[in-house]
């Protein structure tokens, strides 16, 4: 499929497509290093170099099945242009902007997803709507923060068990080391499964343009780009919400600081191998929550997480909407 699309338009597309990527690092930076900067194992600038080296080495280890997923399981391919393309971007980025600015961890995945559905709707209606993917994506709203809270709280109990007669300073010691090792493996699943949705987005647009074919691999400078702009994002970092994840939620140390990111990883390893684009944020939000739920209810802020939960549930519509709005813009000066 051959689209009129200028040589501009398309890299002006891409420019806003690896901007809205490097958003992506910078606001979800929060969810791969709250947890080291919050129980001081590195300072705020290590822990950002860290995690974004990681976001960066994942290129080597996912296969691009989540881009597979965004490229040609949400909407449908034949209506993509550059309007649509426009409008689900800029309908993420106004909300990422949005949530980063009050502090909210939302979801730049699912604010993606919304953009991509507003500017489908706005285009061709709900037939354009691929729901066997959406609904894998909605499932996984729900799906993601229970199963990081099961397996960090699990962790956690399994932790405690294994070290409770170990020395309270001999266990920091040892957890300081583990939490980086925790940390790159969250980092890892973290550029692994959002890297790959600017992938898709940009794939897509090169098939509409006709710069390449639906059956063509993704052309590896895309990867790379993509790959290289999430990892600058996280470095330059989402200071906002560290204290949202790291201390607000629960109180954490170095043994649930660990926990919480290995659960959160274990999650986001597991989805990337799916195929399913999820939200990092809601995945290492119900990790948290998990490892402080082994205190006791009461040691988990109830009323900041119900928060969050809100702003999770908002992002799609809300996005949706700006996206329409953009697409509609876009149809007069693209």
């Amino acid at each position: 499929m051959t689209l009129d699309m200028g040589v501009g338009s398309l890299l002006l597309l891409v420019a806003l497509a690896l901007a809205f990527d490097f958003m992506n690092g910078f606001h979800d930076a929060a969810n791969s290093i709250a947890t080291i900067v919050s129980t001081r194992v590195l300072k705020p600038y290590q822990a950002v170099m860290w995690a974004s080296v990681f976001n960066v080495i994942a290129i080597f280890i996912f296969q691009l099945k989540v881009a597979t997923t965004i490229g040609k399981g949400t909407i449908d391919p034949s209506i993509v242009d550059q309007h649509v393309i426009f409008g689900a971007l800029v309908g993420a980025i106004v909300w990422n902007i949005v949530t980063w600015y009050y502090g909210i961890p939302s979801s730049s995945s699912h604010a993606l997803i919304g953009g991509l559905v507003g500017s489908a709707l706005a285009k061709a209606g709900p037939g354009s709507l691929i729901w066997a993917g959406l609904g894998k994506v909605i499932m996984f709203i729900f799906i993601a923060p229970v199963l990081g809270f099961l397996l960090g709280g699990t962790l956690m109990v399994v932790v405690s068990w294994l070290f409770n007669r170990m020395p309270g300073r001999k266990v920091d010691r040892l957890f300081k080391k583990l939490q980086l090792f925790s940390a790159a493996l969250y980092s890892l699943g973290h550029g692994g499964n959002d890297a790959q949705k600017t992938i898709g987005i940009i794939w897509m647009l090169l098939i509409a343009s006709g710069a390449s074919e639906s059956g063509d691999s993704v052309p590896t400078w895309v990867i790379v780009a993509c790959y290289l702009s999430m990892g600058l994002g996280t470095m330059f970092g989402g200071w906002r919400i560290v204290k949202t994840m790291g201390q607000r939620i629960t109180k954490l140390d170095q043994p649930r600081g660990f926990s919480a990111n290995f659960g959160g990883a274990m999650t986001l390893f597991l989805a990337s191998s799916m195929g399913i684009p999820v939200s990092t944020t809601h995945t290492i939000t119900g990790a948290i929550a998990g490892v402080g739920a082994t205190r006791g209810p009461k040691s988990v802020r109830w009323g900041v997480a119900k928060g969050i939960v809100w702003a999770w549930l908002l992002t799609i519509p809300a996005s949706a909407v700006v996206s329409a709005i953009a697409y509609n813009a876009g149809m007069h000066f693209l």
